[in-house]
């Protein structure tokens, strides 16, 4: 019974070594991996220079750690254990200088106090490796245990000065960072936290209540989650390339299993499947990172690619805002000149300055209704800008549908008969109800409305009906005109659109009257909408406002 017991512990123990082993190589062949591949990730920078120290000292610290507990090394455990502490030397000033740098690529430390580190950090490792660091080596339950002499004192110091500025540092950067530099800081934090927090509880208080140190094997575990995170902060701002980072050390971790995996088996057939296994994960994983690389570089040039346009959108934002000042200025002053020129125009055709010829008097008035058109563009551009800006004001108040659309026909009429079409206003009997609307507003689209229609038509009738529906009220403008295909009638509120044969009955205008129409309808609670049975059929406009 008692031979059984100690074959049970003798295999566990072998078991619990082998495991710290593989541990111990997974976690020190990552650090270096990421030591590597943060470096080549930008090596002009300082973090990323700093992090490669930083991982491959804790990577020299740890083999140091693990080889001096092995018998092999028994005659030299006195120097593996200054070794240890001296590559624990430099591993808390250069997390000093990372807490301090990070995530910038120049060192942020004044020159002074970056010599003044480096004479401490030497000062330290040269008291470390020296025999006034560790005096003895005594084994107590295969525990190597060094005795500290008076050289360990300022490491103590130092180090201890050096963790508690760098935690210092990235608390008080963390309140006055903000966004990627923030979440970079505050990984690395969280990441120190994790391991002091894991160390502490698992390692020292054990120790120090129970004297057992079970959890020992774990510490390199520990320290892979702080550089993991930190180095996942550092490539934050580029997660693509982290993807690969990843992958690369998930393929990497499988390898190091599966080669170990090899050691541990007696036969020769166990030996000969794990090492083809590895073969096969060796070629799959070569394939996996290429495969995952080639989507990364995609993705990265699809995200620089959208950088571009983002860019290039808020310069047409920039542009399109500048475009709208320039319009909605140029608007304004050009109103008083045509105001001006419109009321000298009158006042010379009523004779306010004496008779003047017929012939002059024909030209005159050519000069006033080109003043009009003129009028009514800019009119027309400044309530562009104004919808642009959403500046547009509205006065609601009760009106007459059927008055609005007297004083259009009355302002028409001339232009009805100058081009020989007749102008019909059907209205409605009995008269319809009065509606909350802006008459003003509604007038100009009812304006634009029959004049595109005058406009358009070269033989025949413009005709205006008006008639109460369920809900609202219809006013109808039908002309016999060139009519509208189905793609015209699709694209015909929008800006700065016109019919597609308007060049072929020398129409006038920019294309925005409809679309101004259609905005203010809207606005109103309404709708507008064309129809037409093709090309040289005419065209009916529909405007439905609503009763409430």
């Amino acid at each position: 019974m008692k031979q059984v017991l100690i074959m049970n512990l003798n295999t566990i123990q072998n078991y619990t070594s082998s495991l710290e082993f593989i541990v111990f190589i997974i976690v020190v062949m990552i650090s270096v991996f990421l030591a590597v591949t943060v470096y080549a990730n930008n090596p002009r920078s300082a973090t990323n220079k700093i992090f490669f120290l930083l991982s491959l000292f804790t990577a020299f610290w740890l083999i140091a750690a693990y080889v001096v507990k092995l018998p092999i090394f028994s005659s030299e455990q006195l120097f593996l254990a200054r070794l240890g502490i001296f590559f624990a030397a430099p591993m808390s000033a250069l997390f000093f200088l990372l807490a301090h740098t990070l995530p910038y690529e120049k060192l942020q430390l004044k020159k002074n106090t970056f010599i003044l580190v480096i004479y401490a950090t030497i000062l330290m490792m040269g008291l470390n490796i020296s025999p006034y660091a560790f005096t003895s080596v005594e084994i107590i339950n295969g525990t190597v245990n060094p005795t500290p002499g008076i050289g360990l004192i300022p490491f103590a110091v130092i180090s201890t000065l050096f963790s508690a500025l760098a935690v210092y540092f990235l608390f008080k950067r963390i309140k006055s960072s903000r966004d990627i530099e923030k979440r970079q800081l505050r990984l690395v934090l969280i990441g120190i936290l994790l391991m002091l927090t894991l160390v502490i509880g698992t390692v020292l208080v054990p120790i120090m209540l129970f004297s057992s140190g079970i959890f020992l094997p774990l510490i390199p575990i520990y320290t892979l989650i702080f550089l993991g995170m930190t180095a996942y902060a550092i490539v934050k701002h580029q997660l693509f390339n982290m993807k690969v980072l990843v992958t690369q050390a998930l393929t990497l971790i499988i390898w190091i299993v599966l080669f170990a995996k090899i050691f541990s088996v007696q036969s020769i057939e166990a030996k000969v499947v794990d090492a083809l296994t590895l073969a096969f994960t060796i070629i799959f994983g070569i394939f996996l990172v290429r495969s995952v690389r080639k989507e990364v570089e995609t993705r990265e040039k699809i995200q620089r690619l959208a950088q571009d346009l983002s860019v290039a959108n808020k310069e047409l934002k920039k542009l399109d805002q500048l475009k709208s000042d320039f319009l909605s200025f140029a608007t304004h002053q050009l109103r008083g000149p045509l105001s001006t020129i419109k009321g000298y125009i009158s006042m010379i055709l009523e004779g306010s300055y004496g008779a003047i010829s017929e012939r002059l008097s024909g030209i005159l008035k050519k000069v006033y209704r080109s003043n009009e058109k003129l009028v009514g563009l800019v009119n027309d551009f400044l309530n562009l800008s104004r919808i642009e800006e959403g500046r547009m004001e509205y006065h609601f108040a009760k009106a007459s549908v059927e008055d609005v659309v007297e004083e259009v026909i009355d302002s028409l009429q001339e232009n009805a008969k100058h081009k020989g079409l007749k102008l019909i206003w059907r209205k409605p009997v009995p008269p319809m109800p009065e509606i909350t609307m802006d008459a003003g507003k509604i007038h100009e689209v009812i304006y634009n409305l029959v004049d595109n229609a005058i406009k358009y038509t070269q033989r025949g009738q413009v005709e205006i009906s008006a008639r109460k529906t369920n809900h609202a009220l219809r006013i109808v403008v039908a002309d016999t005109g060139i009519g509208l295909d189905e793609d015209e009638i699709t694209t015909l509120f929008q800006r700065f659109r016109r019919a597609g044969r308007a060049s072929t009955v020398h129409v006038g205008g920019v294309g925005i009257g409809l679309y101004m129409a259609k905005y203010i309808v809207e606005a109103h609670g309404g709708k507008i909408w064309a129809e037409s049975p093709g090309q040289h059929q005419g065209s009916t406009f529909f405007v439905e406002l609503p009763l409430k």
